[in-house]
């Protein structure tokens, strides 16, 4: 069987294969972190030479493996939240200028009416399909009026993915349409195309509360992490963290709407809908970002 061309692939599509032995990898250093293990021990972990696990990750998040062990973000997040009280003030303050502000995506938003998601989206039509990105396969759903979600699946796991999005809105119309989403997904995942002056148009679909909790995870930047309890804080229900991480839990729009940013008490990563490697990897992807963006890649 002759081997893919690589060079001539669409780089989205490249990272979507490239991205299971990433898993793997993610998962092993999450495991051995401590020990700091060499590219040599998570290469043969993650199935692959050193040498094609190298090539991998420059090509996936531009750094080497090495580097990108040294900005996986679970002993960064600590240090993070150690250094302020309420991160998320920070954020709001710092959060505006310089690399990742808004994480570079230039969202704007809307919500639709509290009556359309009290009828689980009657008479709303989704148009829904997959494709590549650096974190496995993406589910993008869009309306006439924006982006309204985004999730992930594991290969082999698209119809659980699409089943969970569907109970959120259960009673509206959906339609496979790849060629109308394909436009979202390049927007959302290709860094080319991200300009403040064309921003992503998304809608949010849930209760008020729901939305102001997703508005607020809108502002955490890249890079930055807060916790749950900040969260309620921003948004005046200071006793309403449970409230809060379900609303988190609920979020429809992976990536876009960062609620992989949101951590435990004490730096640690809670759970997250579309998987802790998932979020471990985005983390790590964004910080890659950052180096890249200060000069460190």
């Amino acid at each position: 069987m002759l081997a893919p061309n690589l060079d001539a692939a669409h780089p989205l599509e490249i990272a979507a294969a490239d991205y299971e032995i990433v898993r793997r990898a993610v998962e092993y250093v999450n495991l051995r972190f401590r020990d700091q293990p060499e590219v040599e021990e998570i290469a043969r972990a993650s199935g692959v030479h050193p040498r094609a696990l190298t090539d991998l990750f420059r090509r996936w998040c531009g750094l080497t493996p090495k580097d990108f062990l040294q900005a996986v973000t679970i002993d960064a997040a600590r240090r993070v939240l150690s250094e302020s009280d309420n991160v998320l003030d920070a954020a709001y303050e710092l959060g505006l200028s310089g690399p990742g502000r808004l994480h570079d995506l230039f969202v704007v938003h809307e919500s639709m009416s509290p009556g359309e998601w009290k009828t689980g989206g009657a008479g709303l039509v989704v148009r829904y399909g997959f494709h590549a990105s650096q974190f496995g396969s993406a589910l993008a759903m869009v309306t006439p009026r924006g982006l309204c979600g985004l999730a992930f699946a594991d290969e082999g796991e698209e119809d659980k993915a699409l089943a969970d999005m569907r109970r959120r809105w259960p009673n509206a119309l959906y339609i496979e349409d790849p060629v109308a989403t394909a436009p979202y997904a390049a927007r959302i995942f290709d860094q080319q195309t991200w300009h403040p002056e064309d921003p992503l148009r998304i809608v949010f679909i849930g209760t008020d509360f729901e939305v102001q909790v997703w508005e607020t995870l809108m502002r955490i930047p890249l890079g930055k992490a807060t916790t749950y309890s900040s969260i309620a804080q921003r948004v005046e229900r200071p006793r309403a963290a449970r409230a809060i991480g379900a609303a988190v839990g609920k979020n429809p729009m992976s990536f876009v709407v960062p609620c992989h940013r949101v951590l435990g008490k004490n730096g640690d990563l809670t759970g997250y809908h579309w998987g802790l490697t998932r979020k471990r990897a985005i983390l790590g992807w964004e910080a890659g970002q950052l180096c890249k963006e200060w000069g460190g890649a």
